[in-house]
């Protein structure tokens, strides 16, 4: 599998952290969650930081689970 990319994280002056995917914004956050992110992608690798604090998992079978028999209504 390959590591998380495209993504970048932007620290605002009013202490807000807006994190996005491919210029497009994944999460904002704020107050104590937002200095602990900070503390995290620092300390390793910031893209797969950012993967885990945006929820950004996908590995690409979504479409292939969904159209499973278990799944169907």
């Amino acid at each position: 599998m390959a590591a998380p990319q495209g993504f970048a994280y932007e620290e605002r002056a009013d202490g807000t952290v807006r994190i996005t995917h491919h210029h497009r914004t994944a999460t904002v956050l704020r107050g104590d969650r937002a200095a602990r992110f900070v503390r995290e992608a620092e300390s390793g690798d910031p893209q797969l930081v950012m993967a885990r604090w945006t929820g950004n998992y996908r590995r690409g079978n979504e479409r292939t689970a969904r159209s499973h028999p278990r799944h169907a209504r």
